[in-house]
């Protein structure tokens, strides 16, 4: 079977395309036909070895994907021959096939298409777990997003929507806010050419944000944090501006603020009841119409560098697929 690989650790231009062996179904696993990987932005940092996780070479990337189960390994229930599901995984499903274990696997309903499922357990999973687990966002409460109109944070902005909250979207253009808007945003932030904090303190009339999305960090993070209103909620996701911020605690001290790390993988492993219903309810919403799941684009798999440098370079707007 085909496969991208990471052989050495580098940008896009560094992977390449191999035949490789086809799986074989353990104890507890299934074999998934891909029909479309999802790549995200951590993709390009774990390809770099920037990541927290740190496969062995060489290595697939692709934390996400659609696909039709193919084969079942022993001791696997739940799951049949042919049937279309959400594969969850850390790395490894730009490939055209993968054994997994089926509790990473999610069953796709009537109703959502492959490319809506591919890409929604990462950015959606990740948002719906800050938005609900984390911050408790509550109808009426002010949410600003960050990065409003990449993966997770368009993802923050329709979901928040659906949840009640009047949604600040803050980005770097006005096109970007634009698609923030279609999507649910209420309000927007051109941080490019704005002040963010003072922004933020003028749209909610000096009251202060009820809770802030924030997967950029670097130099927005402090202003971010200073616009938070008494006892708001401060969600940690990432730091796709490169640098992790050093944030003076006393601004915690003083408006009674939550500052909440978001660690998404690990909350999977550790409340897998807790991520299924995530799951069933972003997959209920996809079905119902309420929820989206933007695609930015669908690539075929030739064109992976390309699909690469649009996440590295901060240009997507919705999910980037890769169809197998």
């Amino acid at each position: 079977m085909k496969a991208l690989l990471c052989t050495r650790l580098g940008g896009p231009d560094d992977l390449s395309l191999a035949e490789i062996a086809d799986p074989v179904p353990g104890p507890g696993e299934a074999v998934v036909r891909i029909t479309l990987a999802a790549l995200n932005f951590f993709d390009t940092l774990i390809i770099a070895g920037r990541y927290q996780v740190k496969p062995d070479l060489p290595f697939s990337p692709g934390g996400e994907a659609s696909g039709v189960v193919e084969a079942l390994g022993p001791d696997t229930a739940g799951f049949s021959v042919g049937e279309r599901v959400i594969v969850h995984q850390k790395f490894g499903t730009v490939r055209e096939r993968i054994a997994v274990a089926t509790h990473h696997l999610t069953p796709i309903p009537d109703g959502v298409s492959d490319e809506q499922a591919a890409g929604l357990t990462i950015t959606y999973g990740t948002s719906l777990h800050a938005l609900r687990d984390r911050a408790k966002l509550q109808p009426g409460e002010t949410l600003a997003v960050l990065g409003a109109s990449g993966g997770v944070g368009l993802a923050a902005v329709e979901l928040g929507a659906i949840m009640g909250a009047r949604v600040i979207a803050c980005a770097s253009s006005s096109d970007k806010l634009a698609v923030a808007s279609a999507h649910g945003a209420t309000q927007g932030v051109d941080y490019g050419s704005d002040n963010l904090r003072e922004a933020l303190r003028t749209l909610t009339e000096g009251r202060g944000v009820d809770v802030i999305y924030d997967p950029i960090g670097g130099n927005y993070a402090e202003p971010a944090l200073r616009s938070l209103g008494w006892k708001g909620r401060y969600l940690v996701i990432g730091f796709a501006a490169g640098d992790i911020p050093r944030i003076p605690l006393n601004l915690a001290l003083l408006k009674g603020i939550d500052i909440q790390g978001v660690h998404w993988g690990v909350f999977v492993e550790r409340e897998p009841e807790a991520h299924a219903g995530n799951q069933r309810q972003l997959l209920a919403w996809v079905a119902e119409g309420r929820l989206t799941a933007k695609v930015h684009g669908v690539y075929p798999l030739a064109e992976y560098a390309e699909a690469l440098g649009i996440l590295k370079r901060r240009e997507a707007v919705g999910k980037v697929l890769l169809r197998l």
